[in-house]
């Protein structure tokens, strides 16, 4: 594409590809403006990435022992904190999210992932087994140089969700951030190559498929950490297959927060709604249906709907905005296609939020924030991940009901149970498919507990001690323990 491009609006990096087709737009979603033009990688750039990424490995990195990664991730920690207005900024600037909450989730979350990875490596251990006439020692290797590709909703979370874990382990990485939000994560990994060693970590931003599919099946990375959604995942699984590469997959979800007729209706009705609008619904974890009991279900919908009311959406920028743009014009016309679907489909728009009224905003990727009532399970509004501040909410009269309306999408990432009954509590926890259930509560923020999901959701389990098991693989050392014989086939004594 030929673009009249001034020097301040271009952004490089070492492996941009200098040829002006691997150029692509980043938009400020809060006006439809450009905000910078990227010069992104080609092939021929990623294949340099890795190669440099696996010498480090090979020559570096596998060799520090686990108390210098450690100390690397303290440091990167710090020097990440250093920064953490301007990363918020910069994320407000290209995904919309509002710069308050950038900085105390988004670039808060990114800091204490790295510290808490060197809390856990600092004391790793391998397993010991004696097993009569051989000693077992089994200890976990480095898988080589990861390939991580990112979405857009998230870009600090998934950056150092992803880099912390595998660098504690001793990989080196090459990371593809998202299209649509390549700043943020190109300049956190700018401020971390000043804090590693030189090339354990790359970023290689690229519009398209070609690059995450010729990282995928680059014969020297042994290992893929993919968030994205479902059709990505089964792209990834595919590209993977030819060289079995191993695949961390974290992918959608269609969640739902369970209301019983006995739950804490002030905190259900306050859950619900930061379930659904928080971060604009743009979030694999977003509780899009709200599974109520009919008998609260009428007082549950009136109260959250005059919440909807009073959220304010607007520019990142202003600390009055609850709700900024979705993070493209492609976004955009997704939710709203799903509104008008749910209309179509007879459901009930039960309360919508406003749209800013500056001018300059005029162009900006608002959605209104939008509530559905009168909504069937088999409504494509009630099945399918919508990725905008949309809810659902469907009418459950039995508990059979309830798991069923819950269990019955292809996701199972969350699910949220209000009820003062333990007892309930305990029996909905066993019997939700999610990976994450979470009573009376909707806190997202896991650091230390696993993440991950079930059936369309994924398989991976991010954020911790586990996710140390998903970058490594077990060796097995085995070796005469000196007491007693070593067991050898029965022939052997025949034949020598």
């Amino acid at each position: 594409m030929t673009l009249p491009i001034k020097d301040n609006d271009l952004v490089r990096t070492r492996w941009s590809s200098g040829d002006e087709k691997d150029y692509f737009k980043v938009f400020n979603p809060a006006t439809g403006a450009i905000n910078k033009i990227v010069a992104g990688a080609s092939v021929t750039e990623l294949n340099a990435a890795v190669a440099a990424a696996k010498k480090a490995f090979d020559l570096d990195w596998r060799h520090r022992t686990c108390q210098e990664r450690a100390q690397y991730l303290l440091k990167a920690a710090d020097a990440v904190a250093v920064h953490a207005d301007e990363l918020a900024e910069i994320l407000c600037s290209e995904n919309g999210k509002t710069v308050q909450d950038a900085r105390m989730f988004d670039v808060e979350f990114c800091i204490n992932v790295f510290r808490y990875f060197a809390s856990l490596i600092v004391n790793e251990a391998g397993e010991f087994r004696q097993q009569g006439s051989i000693n077992a020692t089994i200890i976990r290797e480095p898988f080589g140089v990861v390939g991580a590709i990112l979405p857009f909703n998230w870009p600090p979370i998934h950056t150092g969700g992803k880099l912390a874990p595998a660098l504690a382990t001793g990989n080196t990485l090459v990371m593809k951030p998202g299209d649509q939000t390549p700043l943020t994560v190109m300049r956190i990994i700018e401020i971390l190559q000043d804090v590693f060693p030189p090339d354990v970590i790359h970023v290689v931003p690229a519009a398209g498929s070609a690059v995450p599919t010729a990282l995928v099946e680059h014969p020297d990375v042994r290992k893929i950490s993919f968030t994205g959604s479902p059709g990505g995942g089964v792209a990834v699984s595919k590209a993977g297959a030819a060289t079995f590469t191993n695949l961390s997959l974290e992918l959608g979800g269609k969640n739902a927060l369970l209301v019983f007729e006995d739950a804490d209706m002030d905190r259900a009705v306050e859950d619900a709604l930061e379930a659904g609008v928080f971060n604009k619904g743009e979030a694999c974890t977003a509780g899009s249906r709200l599974v109520v009991h009919e008998k609260v279900h009428d007082a549950f919908v009136q109260r959250l709907s005059a919440a909807y009311e009073k959220i304010v959406s607007g520019d990142g920028t202003d600390n009055a905005t609850h709700v900024g743009p979705q993070v493209s014009a492609v976004q955009q016309k997704r939710v709203l296609e799903y509104i008008e679907l749910g209309q179509k489909e007879g459901a009930t728009v039960a309360a919508q939020g406003s749209l800013p009224s500056d001018p300059s905003l005029k162009n900006g990727f608002f959605v209104t924030p939008t509530l559905f009532t009168d909504v069937k399970p088999q409504m494509r509004i009630a099945k399918e991940e919508i990725f905008g501040p949309v809810q659902v909410v469907l009418k459950f009269s039995t508990y059979d009901e309830a798991i069923q309306i819950v269990n019955g999408t292809d996701f199972g990432l969350v699910c949220g149970i209000y009820t003062q009954d333990s007892a309930l509590q305990w029996r909905a926890t066993r019997d939700v498919d999610a990976g994450m259930v979470l009573v009376n509560n909707y806190f997202r923020a896991v650091l230390g507990t696993p993440f991950g999901g079930v059936k369309g959701s994924g398989q991976a389990r991010e954020h911790c001690e586990e996710t140390l098991r998903e970058f490594t693989w077990a060796k097995n050392i085995r070796v005469p323990s000196g007491i007693g014989k070593v067991p050898q086939w029965r022939a052997i004594k025949d034949c020598f």
